[in-house]
């Protein structure tokens, strides 16, 4: 399988962690195979060497969702 190439450009926080798993749940702005960056959110590992199935969305879905979430 092919290597999945990703750069963390910029982290904007954690959500939050299981007190009996050391990966972290967070957002951060990332570029996927040299693409352009998108908000990501996933559980990542502390070396930040591995990652979970998450989402990744653009600015403008992120605005979205931060209206839909606003609501809650």
């Amino acid at each position: 399988m092919k290597e999945i190439k990703k750069e963390i450009k910029k982290h904007y926080g954690t959500i939050g962690a299981a007190s009996d798993n050391p990966w972290k749940l967070e957002v951060n702005l990332i570029s996927w195979n040299g693409g352009e960056p998108k908000i990501d959110i996933r559980r990542w590992s502390p070396a930040h060497d591995s990652c979970g199935k998450g989402i990744t969305i653009t600015e403008a879905e992120a605005k979205t969702l931060k209206d839909i979430l606003a609501n809650i």
